[in-house]
């Protein structure tokens, strides 16, 4: 019998425990079922948006293989972390914290080269500065609102989540794409003029 060499026994430890995103569910409903999306959905719906949507980067030449890695790999810490709803004020304050911790235990179990690689990637799209990083989290947050838009609100009536907040949410995909902003804001006053998303609350009177 042939003994499984170390490195590949870490790699097969690291691809096993990431079947656990399938258990991660989140806000956004999926768009026939309505049933909550899990992670590993939401990071396949990523991937196919960057490579649907690349051509819509701010900027020509986007390294996307860059980007798929970063997709496929972004909300694995959410394996420990749990998934933190966007519009969740108080949970999103520690959001980071929490999520580095669980990085370094889930990307610690690859061989150390991967690991650093790995690593490297989820910080590169957490600090949002590269090209790559910009337009993927552009798709990472486009994503969501589309599935919100195609299912008559989903979260946002659920959390009532309002016209501006949705904005504010949406507004560093511009960082990414300005093309792909401009698309979100037309879902959104569609999806107010449809009543899925509540209007922006009235200034209060001096």
């Amino acid at each position: 019998m042939v003994e499984i060499a170390p490195r590949l026994a870490r790699q097969i430890a690291f691809i096993a425990e990431c079947d656990k995103l399938k258990e991660i569910f989140r806000q956004t409903i999926n768009s026939q079922s309505r049933r909550p999306e899990n992670d590993a959905e939401h990071s396949w719906a990523f991937c196919l948006c960057v490579m649907v949507l690349a051509e819509h980067a701010n900027v020509p030449n986007l390294d996307v293989l860059r980007v798929l890695k970063m997709g496929l790999i972004h909300d694995l810490v959410e394996i420990d972390a749990g998934d933190t709803f966007a519009y969740d004020t108080a949970a999103v304050v520690h959001q980071h914290d929490r999520e580095a911790r669980a990085a370094d235990r889930i990307f610690g179990l690859l061989p150390e080269d991967q690991a650093r690689e790995f690593r490297g990637l989820w910080d590169e799209f957490e600090a949002r500065t590269t090209p790559e990083a910009k337009f993927a989290h552009a798709c990472d947050r486009f994503q969501p609102m589309l599935l919100n838009a195609r299912t008559q609100g989903g979260s946002w009536r659920a959390h009532h989540v309002t016209h501006d907040r949705a904005q504010v949410r949406g507004a560093p995909v511009a960082d990414g794409s300005v093309v792909l902003w401009e698309a979100i804001e037309q879902l959104l006053r569609e999806a107010v003029a449809a009543g899925h998303l509540a209007p922006a609350p009235a200034p209060s009177q001096p």
